[in-house]
């Protein structure tokens, strides 16, 4: 591991020190310093609030665990300060290669087109994201983090929830407006709001090697069905920063994990699978799938994020991902509520997005799980059918199913105005923001995604065309591309990607979705639309 910081010492804090019935009373209290209350509390921070962050631990997680990190990822990431970072430090790829057997069935690219400021997705271990998310989190003041303080009792009021906290030096409590719980898949508090998981358990088990090996294997995704090194199974591998490699192994359901995760009986598998034992283990680790989620995300003012609020499989990398979206859609929200701009009800569109993304992801997880580990005989046949069709037609390439990338969530929501003009492209309202290369003032490349930061992610509109910009509601931050101070749009990339016309205007949400759309604006549109983003009709 590299010289990251990842070990934090406990500190007293003054809150433990009021007497009696005197508590410290918070706007927002984050528990649990994964990406996903890392991120969300930086967010909170960079919108003005303040924001305590509990975590039960001293130390950041071992163990590359979540490894793909997507574009929108990294774009969230760069509004945070520190996409460059993971970038730099990160393994680029947007590459895949499906096997069946020794035969390449098909390769796929989730990003062949130029003009984008991030890649597809980057490979990275979890604690450097963890690592450099915390250092991001020292640079800010109006984050209290606080190791080695671990949530025991909640208690719920009307206007606030009542925390029992567990330090080395014994308990306090505090009260906080609002609670996020982001504790991961064992959440504590989603046990005591007494809410749980509903979905499925699947008893097939992988086994996750990340080994250390100098090897020339490009820098792709690479599944197989069948592989001869593993025959009757699946097979995974992916390069990492630092000369590791994650390997993802299918095992029987009924294989016992303490015999499975002896090195000596993960070495033969893996010397199989390279073809040479020239290798040394970071970390072994088995797990089964489960896709399931709370039927509810917010519990009166416990709000539930990540993997505290839902789980999908490994494959198609959409558990960390679907986590920092569930942050960056949550934060926006909330401080337009605590800064009394929205009603609370606005955070009821928070569930309503965030549920439907989480099961768009369960579904296409337990798609793959059913296609990877067949449960019945019929499943079994379908697939040795798929993977025939496959070596002959598209069709059959199409059906294969190695675990569908994540991808950015597409929301239907009541936040979004519906279009009323005729488009041809671009993205529509509840769909994320497209980025394009543009030119600033100084004749310098930048990205629209760079544009959205400096313009300060707050409500924007990205304006297209060289009349008079429309009159703008109070608020609302502007980019404009053409004009004589707009930004320059030199490739056409941005009208393209934006089906733009003169004229043309798009409603951006501080997240980067689009919240609505419009060929020649008015105010009153403007308001109108605002508005109903804002959740105030």
């Amino acid at each position: 591991m590299a010289q990251t910081k990842t070990q934090f010492g406990y500190r007293r804090h003054p809150d433990q020190d009021r007497p009696g019935s005197n508590l410290a009373e918070h706007a927002v209290v984050v528990v649990g310093a994964g990406p996903v209350g890392l991120s969300l509390a930086i967010d909170l921070a960079q919108r003005g609030q303040s924001v305590v962050l509990l975590d039960d631990a001293d130390r950041i997680g071992e163990g590359s665990r979540a490894i793909c990190f997507s574009k929108r990822s990294l774009e969230f990431w760069d509004r945070l300060g520190i996409g460059q970072r993971m970038v730099d430090k990160g393994v680029v790829w947007s590459v895949g290669k499906i096997f069946h057997g020794e035969q390449q069935l098909y390769q796929f690219n989730l990003l062949p087109e130029e003009g984008h400021k991030r890649p597809a997705f980057i490979n990275l271990q979890q604690f450097y994201a963890e690592a450099y998310l915390v250092d991001r989190v020292d640079e800010l003041p109006a984050i209290d983090l606080r190791w080695r303080n671990k949530v025991t009792a909640l208690e719920a009021r009307n206007d606030h929830v009542l925390l029992t906290v567990e330090t080395p030096d014994g308990p306090y409590r505090i009260s906080a407006r609002f609670v996020i719980a982001c504790d991961g898949a064992k959440s504590a508090l989603r046990r005591m709001v007494g809410a749980e998981f509903a979905g499925q358990v699947f008893e097939d088990q992988f086994l996750i090697a990340d080994v250390k090996m100098t090897a020339a294997f490009p820098t792709e995704r690479w599944f197989w069905f069948d592989p001869p090194f593993h025959a009757g199974r699946s097979a995974l591998l992916h390069k990492q920063p630092d000369d590791i490699w994650r390997i993802d192994l299918q095992l029987s359901r009924f294989a016992d994990p303490a015999v499975e995760k002896l090195p000596e009986n993960v070495r033969p598998r893996i010397a199989r699978m390279l073809g040479h034992d020239k290798f040394d283990f970071e970390w072994i680790s088995l797990y089964k799938f489960q896709c399931r989620r709370m039927n509810k995300f917010i519990h009166g003012r416990v709000i539930f994020a990540g993997d505290a609020a839902h789980q999908v499989s490994p494959f198609g990398a959409r558990g960390a991902n679907s986590g920092l979206e569930d942050a960056e859609n949550l934060a926006w929200k909330l401080v337009c509520v605590l800064q009394g701009t929205s009603p609370e009800t606005l955070l009821e569109s928070y569930h309503i997005e965030r549920s439907a993304a989480a099961d768009e992801n369960i579904r296409e997880s337990t798609r793959a799980t059913d296609f990877m580990a067949p449960n019945s005989h019929q499943e079994a046949r379908l697939r040795k059918a798929v993977l025939s069709l496959a070596k002959e037609t598209e069709f059959g390439k199409r059906m294969v199913n190695g675990g569908r990338l994540s991808t950015p969530s597409v929301y239907a929501t009541p936040l979004s105005t519906a279009d009323r003009d005729t488009w041809r492209g671009g993205p529509g309202p509840g769909t994320s923001m497209v980025d394009a290369p543009v030119a600033d003032a100084r004749g310098e490349q930048i990205f629209l995604t760079d544009a959205f930061v400096k313009a300060g992610m707050h409500f924007t509109l990205l304006e297209f065309g060289n009349g008079a910009s429309p009159e703008r509601p109070e608020g609302v931050a502007a980019i404009r591309i053409g004009g004589n101070e707009g930004l320059v749009d030199s490739a056409g990339l941005a009208a393209a990607r934006y089906d733009a016309e003169p004229g043309t205007a798009y409603l951006i949400r501080p997240d980067g979705y689009v919240a609505a759309r419009f060929r020649h604006p008015t105010r009153s549109m403007l308001d109108a639309a605002l508005a109903r983003a804002a959740g105030i009709n």
